[in-house]
């Protein structure tokens, strides 16, 4: 007589099912649904710039088409008040949040190199609340930070849905990045590479339509609004860049590196002075903003991101050496102040402030330096703007696509590329971190970038695997299994068959089952995946992070040998990179 075959296996495949798996396997839906979704980035982007305007124009009392770092004077009474209010407001949220979900938000940048590109909406939404409170109470940051994290975290529920392949799903989250930073700044190209060199962590040619295309139809969205003209606005000039102009701006670049790595070090210097002061958590924004509003009543440009300062600068006005140098300084300590204290935000925006600053600096000390050279001030300010960002955001040829799209410029291209690339090489080489990377190694999190999730070593699966290993034999009932895993937070259960690895089964996924689904009564087997992946005890990092890569799993099991695969242990996809990179880290101080 024929055995009966499990009631998983009768269950025909429905319509959806394969839909959706006609999509996971299709790289030209995915291009599609990546252009789409990248104009939705592209909306959202706008509607939150518009907000921060209007937050701006409210609290302190101009006009909404004025930036804020460019509306002075500013009403001295609100100048005070604000800042340390919404600090206090964004206090008592952050506070609430925490009691509410106690843990760190992942970013696209971590959930790429960390999590297979998985990010939560919850905790997103948390991030863009805080932004919001922090940027409209004119904290000394920007808002990019909420704009990644949100058309990332769109495309990263996309394709949740959509079960993508982990690949997959790392460029979709880096293509909602690239829409993102291509709405924000009018600026595809530098979208488009944000995601390749920062959230994807490399330049490919299987997801170069994908964060393209999202970049591009996030920057078409935007000019049904607009013009599409270029952010900033220069003075015409005619005069050509002479080749000694390239060596004060390779000098420039070096002092870009320095003035990266002091305001990196600015802002965990500020957060290390918050903690030891004892101050309550909640009230640590609330000093933070009255900190912020000194600083603002001598020096209102230090309010906001700087975009709209930026466009002053730009457009010739007139600073002495001892103002400009000040009002740097200024910057620099206020966007430390306002991150270390607890304003949410991001230093993009901040940065190209901090280099505009910077290369009107260094044209006053050339001119000063070479009276009668008749240098062109906004020219090292270019260089400036690219190089300072490339040192703190670690993004070289996207800084320099970057100012050429938000200034028109092309002339100064091979300026702006020479002080981006020393800025960013020497600051690598030096601090060894850009601002992201940096603040996740101070969480632990020892990666420099995306593209560290190929990092190889001799570190073994043996080193580094679990031994308290949840193992089921592959007969048992799936509602068997179901309930004696109820109470557990185990994710995931490994099943044996005559002793030998036979396959693994999704917590979570049984424990959606309906009570009436025939799957309840199968054995585990039915419901088993990974059946064929498994790690050897002596497979290298790089070895087993393919298996990962394959399997579609977030844990896996160790078996004896490829004969004998009797279970000794297990390890998970996290675990194996956070072991992995404080290892490189420990041997890199040796």
């Amino acid at each position: 007589m024929t055995p009966t075959p499990p009631p998983s296996l009768l269950i025909k495949p429905t319509l959806g099912a394969v839909f959706l798996r006609m999509l996971r396997d299709s790289q030209p839906a995915q291009i599609i649904i990546c252009a789409v979704l990248g104009a939705v980035v592209g909306g959202m982007t706008i509607l939150l710039h518009d907000a921060v305007m209007y937050l701006h124009a409210a609290a302190f009392g101009f006009d909404p088409v004025l930036h804020l770092s460019a509306a002075a004077p500013l009403d001295p009474s609100r100048v005070v008040f604000i800042p340390a209010a919404g600090g206090l407001l964004l206090g008592a949220l952050l506070y609430a949040l925490k009691r509410l979900r106690p843990r760190d938000i992942t970013d696209p940048i971590e959930a790429n190199a960390m999590f297979g590109g998985r990010m939560s909406l919850e905790d997103s939404l948390r991030l863009l609340m805080a932004t919001l409170l922090s940027n409209g109470a004119g904290g000394s940051i920007g808002m990019e930070a909420a704009y990644t994290q949100m058309g990332s975290c769109l495309m990263s529920l996309t394709g949740t849905k959509l079960r993508l392949r982990r690949e997959d799903m790392r460029v979709f989250v880096a293509a909602g990045a690239a829409a993102a930073i291509s709405a924000a700044f009018n600026a595809p190209m530098a979208g488009a590479f944000y995601g390749y060199e920062l959230v994807l962590g490399v330049y490919r040619i299987s997801a170069l339509a994908q964060v393209t295309l999202a970049a591009l139809s996030a920057n078409i969205f935007l000019r049904f609004f607009s013009a599409g003209d270029p952010i900033f606005s220069l003075p015409q000039s005619t005069q050509v860049i002479q080749p000694q102009d390239f060596v004060m701006f390779g000098v420039l670049g070096v002092a870009a590196a320095l003035t990266g790595m002091l305001t990196m070090q600015a802002v965990t210097g500020c957060e290390a002075l918050f903690r030891r002061a004892r101050l309550p958590e909640f009230l640590r924004p609330a000093i933070g903003g009255i900190i912020l509003s000194l600083l603002a009543i001598k020096f209102p440009q230090v309010l906001g991101s700087g975009q709209g300062a930026i466009d002053l600068h730009l457009k010739g006005a007139a600073w002495l050496l001892p103002a400009v140098a000040a009002l740097l300084l200024a910057k620099i300590a206020a966007s430390a102040v306002s991150i270390g204290s607890g304003f949410r935000g991001g230093l993009f925006s901040a940065a190209l402030f901090i280099g505009c600053l910077l290369g009107q600096t260094g044209a006053l000390v050339a001119d000063y330096a070479f009276p009668g050279a008749a240098l062109q001030v906004e020219n090292f300010m270019l260089v400036g703007i690219g190089a300072v960002a490339a040192s703190i955001i670690g993004a070289p040829i996207t800084m320099v696509l970057l100012v050429l799209e938000m200034t028109g410029n092309f002339a100064a291209s091979s300026a702006v590329l020479i002080g981006a690339l020393l800025a960013a090489t020497i600051t690598r080489q030096i601090f060894g971190y850009s601002f992201s990377t940096w603040r996740f190694h101070l969480r632990g999190l020892r990666i420099r970038g995306a593209q560290d999730v190929g990092w190889v070593d001799e570190h073994k699966v043996r080193e580094l695997m679990f031994q308290d290993t949840v193992v089921f034999d592959a007969a048992t009932p799936v509602v068997s299994l179901r309930t004696k895993m109820a109470a557990s937070a185990v994710r995931f259960a490994f099943l044996a068959d005559n002793g030998k690895y036979a396959g693994e089964v999704d917590i979570a996924e049984a424990q959606s089952l309906a009570a009436e689904d025939p799957r309840l009564a199968a054995p585990a087997l039915a419901m088993a995946k990974a059946k064929d992946y498994f790690l050897l005890p002596g497979q290298n990092i790089r070895e087993a992070l393919d298996v990962f890569a394959a399997a579609l799993v977030e844990g896996l099991p160790v078996v004896q040998s490829a004969n004998d695969r009797r279970i000794i242990g297990h390890v998970t996809e996290t675990h194996l990179l956070k072991r992995y990179s404080q290892a490189l880290e420990k041997r890199s101080a040796e």
